[in-house]
C-alpha cells in the first residue's frame, strides 16, 4: 500500500459524516490518505506530535476539519510548513459561523486555506489537496483534469435535460 500523501484530521468522530465527501474524492482520485481524530483542545499534545511528525512520514498536505470554533486547522498550521486546508464544520448552535471565523481568521504568516462550511467545503478540500499534489505528481494532475471534465459534462447534460423538460 502506498504511503499516505494527505492527512485528514477531524476534531471529533461526529465530523465523519461531513468529511465523507472528502474521503470519497481522495479515493476516486487515487490519492492515498490517512484519517486521524485529534482535537486542538482535548488532545493538544497528541495533535502537536502528529502534525510535527507528519512530513517525515510522507504527508504533503493536511486537511483539518472541526466545528464549535475549534481551531484544529490553525493549531496544525502553527506546527508545520505543509499546506493546511481547513474545513469548518456546521455542528454548533451558530451553524458553523464560529468554525468558519476561527479557521479563516489566521494571523499573518500562518495561513490556512479555508473552505466553505460543511459538506461542500469537505469536497473542495479534497480537490484543493489534489491540485496541490498535482504540481508534483503528473498522474494526479491528469486525474484532476479528468474529474473537472467529468463535472463539466455532467453539468451541461443536466442543464440540457432541464431545458428539454426532462
Amino acid at each position: 500500500m502506498e504511503k499516505p500523501k494527505v492527512a485528514v484530521l477531524m476534531g471529533s468522530t461526529s465530523d465523519a459524516d461531513v468529511m465523507q465527501g472528502c474521503r470519497d474524492l481522495l479515493e476516486a482520485l487515487g490519492i492515498p490518505y490517512e484519517i486521524k481524530v485529534l482535537s486542538a483542545h482535548r488532545t493538544p499534545d497528541q495533535t502537536r506530535e502528529y502534525v510535527v511528525s507528519s512530513a517525515a512520514k510522507g504527508i504533503e498536505v493536511l486537511i483539518a476539519a472541526a466545528g464549535w470554533a475549534a481551531h484544529l486547522a490553525g493549531v496544525a498550521a502553527a506546527y508545520t510548513t505543509l499546506p493546511v486546508i481547513g474545513v469548518p464544520i456546521d455542528s454548533s448552535p451558530l451553524h458553523g459561523m464560529d468554525a468558519l471565523l476561527a479557521t479563516v481568521q489566521m494571523p499573518p504568516g500562518i495561513p490556512v486555506a479555508t473552505m466553505a462550511v460543511g459538506k461542500g467545503g469537505a469536497k473542495n478540500a479534497a480537490i484543493l489537496a489534489a491540485e496541490i499534489l498535482a504540481l508534483k505528481y503528473p498522474v494526479i494532475a491528469q486525474k484532476v483534469a479528468a474529474y473537472r471534465e467529468k463535472i463539466t459534462k455532467e453539468t451541461l447534460r443536466k442543464g440540457e435535460d432541464f431545458e428539454a423538460g426532462k
